[in-house]
């Protein structure tokens, strides 16, 4: 099958996004590839499509394990073999997961950088036929970018143990000109083809309002005005997080909080709810929404500043991944940039 029957009998879609099928020929042309495109543009069918073409599996590496079992589930729902590497397995299940991946007939692996750092793991992979390595969340290489994580600056070196003909593919919604030439530099991809959309989301609906004692009834009252739509509202800190989702229970919105300090189950049962729509809102800290793939989520809104306009653009553009209309809400007050100078 073609690119385009593939895309027509997975996926559904009659034609590709912006930029997507420039991307997918520079892939199968055996070109390394930086895809640089926004929330929302599609990024993974990119490396998925030149999967399902050649022979052998692509090998992602993602940095966070809920993106990757959504990912995953959602490839064996259209009936593409997919798979991932636990993050901590004993000896026997790597042995026993390799064995699929090498032998599994899987066209799509993923990985967790530090996994991929791992020797044993660099060691029996070599007998893998991979036919690409996708580097997704890219920006997360760069000790510039909103979200550095210092095993992805490892993944050059370990590929180049594996196979160094192997061609790379780094996608990312985020990417200044500083962070895009540094994942450049360190995956050593200087001869790449660089594919850049347009990052505006005109369906995005941006506003601003001053904070005052007043806000937090404010943001009630907004979120009463659009009744069974699904929101996310994002706070600085853990506490602001558990007081704001307790507030907006007891004002009869259905509001769960997340964040990093609570217990893991906790967090992936608050998380699956509101994916399901058990709950409307998801009051979080920046532990919550990368990659996170909810068409419909209506509004964001930024109860605290955000740490940076990278960050604001990432967490805003979760809204209306569905092409639908998105609010993006941010309270604005001097005192939060204190509190950021002060963290700083």
């Amino acid at each position: 099958m073609n690119k385009e029957a593939l895309l027509k009998t997975y996926w559904g879609f009659e034609s590709f996004k912006p930029l997507q099928e420039q991307i997918i020929n520079s892939v199968l042309s055996n070109n390394d590839t930086i895809a640089l495109l926004p929330t929302g543009g599609g990024k993974s069918i990119c490396y998925q499509i030149p999967a399902l073409i050649r022979k052998g599996f692509v090998l992602v590496i993602s940095p966070l394990i809920a993106l990757i079992e959504d990912q995953v589930n959602e490839l064996k729902s259209i009936g593409i073999k997919s798979m991932y590497f636990e993050s901590n397995p004993n000896s026997i299940s790597l042995s026993n997961q390799l064995d699929n991946a090498i032998h599994g007939n899987y066209k799509v692996v993923y990985i967790s950088p530090e996994r991929f750092s791992n020797p044993f793991f660099t060691e029996q992979i070599k007998n893998a036929s991979i036919s690409l390595i996708a580097v997704d969340e890219a920006h997360c290489i760069s000790e510039w970018g909103h979200d550095f994580r210092p095993e992805y600056r490892k993944i050059r070196d370990i590929i180049e143990l594996i196979d160094t003909e192997i061609r790379i593919i780094a996608l990312t919604a985020t990417a200044t000109t500083k962070v895009q030439d540094d994942i450049l530099k360190n995956l050593k991809i200087n001869n790449s083809k660089v594919f850049k959309s347009s990052f505006n989301r005109p369906n995005l609906f941006y506003e601003v309002r001053g904070k005052n004692e007043s806000t937090d009834l404010d943001l009630i009252k907004f979120i009463k005005s659009k009744p069974n739509q699904s929101g996310i509202i994002y706070c600085l800190s853990r506490k602001k997080v558990e007081d704001l989702s307790e507030l907006l229970v007891i004002n009869g919105i259905k509001s769960l909080p997340y964040h990093a300090g609570l217990e893991k189950k906790i967090r992936e049962e608050n998380q699956d709810k509101f994916l399901r729509d058990d709950c409307s809102i998801i009051v979080a800290t920046i532990a919550f929404g990368m990659g996170i793939d909810k068409p419909d989520v209506r509004f964001v809104i930024h109860h605290d500043i955000p740490k940076s306009i990278e960050s604001y653009y990432q967490e805003t553009g979760r809204a209306g991944r569905d092409g639908g209309e998105g609010h993006c809400l941010a309270f604005y007050s001097y005192k939060d940039i204190e509190k950021l100078e002060k963290f700083m």
